[in-house]
């Protein structure tokens, strides 16, 4: 039974022999060393290069960012200088506006003054031609009326001139005619 026993303990498939743990640790190691040596490198390389280039992007990303937020300011700093020269453009507008507005009043004013000066002077004209012209109308008519009256003719210009002239006198003074 001892035997039996010992024969049985040996084939126990359940526990390995010395052998093949020695065998399958010394493979295990091999292939320990080989993925060490081989296979993490490469990876660490590729994180390596991978953790670089995420680093460089986020560097990138935050110059990029800093030169956005400097070229916003420089942006808005313009536009507020443009709203400022806007402004002030539309102010010396409103004063160009207003001087203008002034000239051209002055202007009217002026052109207003001298039309109504010469539209008295030009009726002043036309009432002294219309005096001239009654004169000498009233004039014909007062000799050759006067003429019939007195019974000779008046056909002397400086007896006509002196008779109309009187006659008028006495009709701007308000006297009737002598008799």
């Amino acid at each position: 039974m001892r035997e039996s026993i010992q024969a049985a303990e040996e084939l126990n498939p359940l526990i390995p022999h010395v052998s093949e743990i020695i065998l399958g640790a010394a493979v295990f190691l091999v292939l320990l060393l080989a993925i060490r040596k081989f296979v993490v490198p490469n990876f660490e390389r590729a994180f390596a290069e991978r953790t670089k280039a995420i680093e460089g992007g986020l560097s990138a990303a935050e110059t990029k960012q800093a030169e956005a937020d400097a070229r916003l300011a420089e942006l808005e700093k313009q536009l507020g200088d443009a709203r400022h020269e806007a402004a002030r453009i539309r102010e010396e507008a409103r004063e160009q506006g207003a001087r203008i507005i002034a000239e051209m009043r002055e202007q009217a004013q002026a052109e207003s003054t001298r039309i109504v000066e010469h539209g008295k002077a030009q009726i002043e004209a036309e009432r002294q031609q219309a005096v001239t012209s009654l004169r000498a109308e009233v004039g014909t008519l007062a000799t050759s009326l006067a003429g019939r009256i007195v019974g000779e003719s008046l056909e002397d210009e400086a007896r006509q001139r002196r008779v109309v002239d009187r006659f008028l006198t006495d009709l701007e003074a308000g006297t009737p005619g002598r008799n």
